[in-house]
């Protein structure tokens, strides 16, 4: 089995029922893939205002997320999976690409 970070992307912003709705829909589909022994790592949802990026070694941090890109990432896991076509299997069928989410599935290097 190999790891595979994805990062869930969202374009705007829910309404709190909408919210509500997808939440529980997720929590489903993560538990599906923890009982199938697919779930390394469930990363918390993410803020979608506050943040920076560390530019340099002296720490300077400029701002972040950038409302200007065209999507920001709102949350992240960590999946196990044969290969890259089984990720992507997996990633299509979270609800939150249903919603019009993305979600950037990235292999994870071993060192």
């Amino acid at each position: 089995m190999s790891q595979f970070v994805f990062l869930y992307r969202e374009a705007r912003t829910p309404s709190p029922q909408e919210l509500e709705s997808r939440m529980a829909k997720c929590l489903v589909w993560f538990k599906d893939l923890e009982k199938n022994g697919h779930l390394a790592y469930y990363g918390h949802p993410l803020n979608r205002t506050d943040g920076g990026v560390v530019r340099d070694a002296k720490g300077t941090v400029t701002d972040g997320p950038y409302a200007e890109t065209k999507d920001i990432v709102i949350g992240f896991s960590l999946i196990e999976a044969k290969d890259f076509d089984q990720a992507v299997k997996l990633a299509a069928a979270c609800p939150l690409v249903a919603g019009g989410c993305l979600i950037e599935v990235r292999p994870v290097l071993k060192l």
